[in-house]
Parts: C-alpha cells; sequence; structure tokens
C-alpha cells in the first residue's frame, strides 16, 4: 500500500507534548472545503453574523459551522445556501465527503459526522449588459 495515500487517526502524544485542535481550526477547514463544492454559494451564519457582515466586520471562517472537537474525534454541523439548479442532495453529498476528507487529511482526526442543513436556495442575478460604444463613424473621403 501507498504511504502517501493514508491517514493518521490519532493525535501522536510523545515526550514534548500532545497536538490539541482548537474548534475554529476544524470550522475554518469545514467552511473552506464545503465552499469549494460546486453548487454552494455559500454557507449561512446566524443572526449575528449576518449583522456584523452589515456593518464591516472581518470575514469569519466560522460562519455556518459547529463543531465539536475530541481528542481523537470530531463531529460537524453546516449550513449552506445552494445555487438554484443544482441538485441538492447530490450537493449535500459531496459536502459531506469534502469536508470529511480535509479535516481528516488536514488534522489527522476521525470525523464521525458532517451534517448539512440547506438554509438556502439562491438565484444568479443576471447582471445587465454594458452597451458597447460606438465609433464615431467616419465620413468618407473624397479625393
Amino acid at each position: 500500500m501507498d504511504n502517501e495515500n493514508q491517514v493518521m487517526t490519532d493525535v501522536q502524544v510523545n515526550e514534548t507534548g500532545k497536538v490539541v485542535f482548537a474548534p475554529d481550526v476544524v470550522a475554518t477547514i469545514a467552511n473552506l472545503a464545503a465552499t469549494e463544492v460546486e453548487g454552494v454559494s455559500g454557507l449561512g451564519g446566524g443572526f449575528a453574523d449576518s449583522i456584523s457582515g452589515i456593518f464591516g466586520g472581518k470575514k469569519s471562517y466560522t460562519k455556518g459551522v459547529r463543531v465539536e472537537v475530541g481528542t481523537e474525534e470530531a463531529a460537524v454541523d453546516l449550513s449552506i445556501d445552494v445555487k438554484y439548479g443544482c441538485k441538492i442532495q447530490e450537493v449535500c453529498a459531496e459536502v459531506q465527503k469534502s469536508v470529511k476528507n480535509e479535516i481528516e487529511l488536514m488534522t489527522g482526526l476521525r470525523v464521525v459526522e458532517v451534517n448539512v442543513f440547506v438554509q438556502g436556495v439562491t438565484f444568479e442575478t443576471e447582471k445587465p449588459e454594458k452597451p458597447e460604444k460606438k465609433k464615431p463613424e467616419e465620413t468618407p473621403r473624397v479625393k
């Protein structure tokens, strides 16, 4: 078996100490993995996240994500918005797979569940095309 494709499922404790992941680290990984999936238009947050965004607060990579992190396992809840026209079930399955793989790959934690809550469907708004600037017509020159 190729060692490059193996994922460590436990955190190694040695004489130098142990490795502990803050929940925000795992939530950030989950957010980025979910937003990379085709069909996800964004992650939803609560009322406080919406107000923060309106008043110019910094972008939160934990918005719409809730995680529980143990010493060897993690569980993730995501609230997502799906683009109109996408097959929601397929988008959610891909989000679950992507989030699980990225967290396990980056942290070594075993992801026991990824719960996806579809919070909304978004529509693409058509941007009005800018009219092309007409070049002034040249008048024919008589020689």
